[in-house]
């Protein structure tokens, strides 16, 4: 039984910073490619980065470049996404992701992610 736990989400202003993580847990979860992906009210669920756990390669969506950094510690079987500068547009909730194929660049899409997490709040005040 893979498992995918997040936390950090929170209220933040305009500009501020947050960082969530999540830890994921089950068999071969150590061979997985990570990600992240957010649903805002009203709107599709949207890939937002993604972290291959066989090389150093990671993708993000163009309106997060610069903004949000993907990482993971293999040590601890987790997943980080630092995000700075946010923005009102930010708002969602966030969506630990995993699929066992690892990532080799272009796409990850939703429809190829094999595990969720349950989701966590990220709030950004004006």
């Amino acid at each position: 039984q893979v498992q995918l736990d997040e936390s950090g989400g929170g209220q933040v202003q305009t500009g501020g910073s947050l960082r969530l993580s999540c830890e994921v847990s089950g068999r071969g979860s150590n061979r997985f490619a990570l990600g992240w992906f957010r649903q805002a009210p009203g709107k599709e669920r949207e890939f937002v980065a993604v972290d291959a756990w066989s090389d150093e390669i990671s993708g993000y969506a163009d309106s997060v470049k610069g903004r949000f950094t993907i990482s993971r510690d293999d040590a601890k079987n987790t997943v980080y996404l630092q995000m700075m500068s946010l923005k009102p547009e930010d708002a969602a909730t966030y969506y630990c992701a995993a699929r066992r194929h690892d990532y080799t660049g272009g796409s990850f899409h939703v429809t190829s992610v094999d595990y969720w997490g349950h989701g966590t709040q990220v709030t950004v005040s004006s």
